[in-house]
């Protein structure tokens, strides 16, 4: 992008430098870069989504439900937890759902904060909405402890904390231990990002089970990855009854076309068998874990799907080595790290085949 074309326009001041974000969109045989899940809809299911919406056309001329009641009934089911639509809500894609709370909980004069390395959109979102970034930080394996942690909200006394959990890009999920002692400490909203959270190891517990403690916690998800409709951009967020409400004051009108609601509705309706790929998925992950340790890389402890994986003195040559094999792999600006989707099996074997012959030196 050429950044010189703002000196035409009167840019806010905490935009100009910044770039938008986005991975490389490269035509290479294997794109495992973006964290997409790597299964088409059944057919089974596609047919009952197309279904759904062609049941929609004809009424396309009437605005959709404003307040996705149905849909948010239909979330809360999924969940669980005692969760009612009241405590649910629904937009075009978690990103969307976190941008509505910062316009909600922060703006200009307040704070956020994350712990780095984690999701690079959170600190963007911010910025669009005139919320003053602060960075915490992670230990050099990329954990997070609950007293590190809270000293930091402690020090920072922000008005809006991100965690990811799992972490992006690291894959690691936090105890609930780190999230009660945040929630505990923070004097605003906690945000915990569980986009992921579908493909996480047995144990792992939900911070949605902390809400009835916590009346500023609010738990944000996605139906991108392990729903695979990334391209239907819905995210939703479980929390206390105010913050829901709250939404409400910031979305736009009908933000959330009636298509997209069907095709959401329809979706979890399917729900079984479409989280029968989540497992094929975390079948792939593991893979690729036990894989590169093999090859004497240090990876990451993932509840993703993906993988974090080096360490290399320069990870922008290796990643310039692995698409010339035909392998697109994300470079998050972590330094001597990459990390990599997990795909089909047989995106998986070509990533091997990529990574067996790169010179890591």
């Amino acid at each position: 992008m050429n950044i010189s074309v703002f000196d035409e326009v009167p840019l806010r001041d905490s935009l100009r430098g910044r770039t938008p974000y986005g991975a490389p969109q490269l035509d290479v045989a294997v794109r495992l870069n973006t964290n997409e899940n790597p299964y088409a809809l059944p057919d089974a299911v596609a047919e009952a989504i197309g279904k759904a919406l062609t049941e929609q056309l004809r009424e396309l001329n009437r605005y959709p439900d404003r307040d996705a009641l149905a849909l948010r009934e239909d979330l809360a089911q999924y969940l669980g937890h005692g969760l009612t639509s009241e405590r649910v809500w629904a937009a075009n894609g978690s990103n969307e759902i976190q941008q509505q709370l910062l316009q909600a909980f922060g703006g200009p004069g307040r704070t956020a904060m994350g712990f780095s390395p984690a999701y690079s959109m959170h600190p963007l979102i911010a910025a669009s909405t005139g919320t003053e970034w602060l960075g915490g930080n992670r230990n050099s394996e990329f954990g997070l402890g609950a007293e590190h942690a809270k000293a930091q909200v402690r020090v920072f006394q922000p008005d809006v904390v991100f965690i990811c959990s799992p972490n992006n890009p690291t894959g690691g999920a936090a105890g609930l231990d780190v999230i009660e002692a945040i929630a505990a400490e923070a004097p605003g909203m906690v945000i915990v990002d569980e986009a992921y959270f579908e493909f996480a190891r047995p144990g792992t517990q939900s911070a949605i089970t902390l809400l009835p403690r916590f009346p500023r916690l609010v738990v944000t998800r996605t139906m991108s990855k392990a729903f695979a409709l990334a391209g239907a951009r819905v995210g939703y967020m479980a929390a206390n009854a105010p913050a829901v409400e709250a939404m409400q004051l910031v979305r736009l009108p009908y933000h959330l076309s009636s298509l997209t609601q069907a095709a959401a509705r329809t979706a979890l309706a399917h729900a079984s068998t479409l989280l029968g790929q989540v497992e094929a998925i975390k079948e792939q992950r593991d893979r690729i874990v036990t894989h590169l340790r093999r090859l004497g890389l240090t990876v990451a402890e993932s509840d993703a799907n993906f993988v974090l994986f080096g360490r290399f003195k320069d990870q922008a040559a290796v990643w310039q080595q692995l698409v010339s094999r035909g392998v697109l792999v994300r470079d998050v600006g972590v330094p001597g790290w990459l990390r990599v989707t997990a795909g089909t099996a047989a995106e998986t074997d070509a990533f091997f085949a990529a990574v067996e012959g790169i010179d890591a030196s």
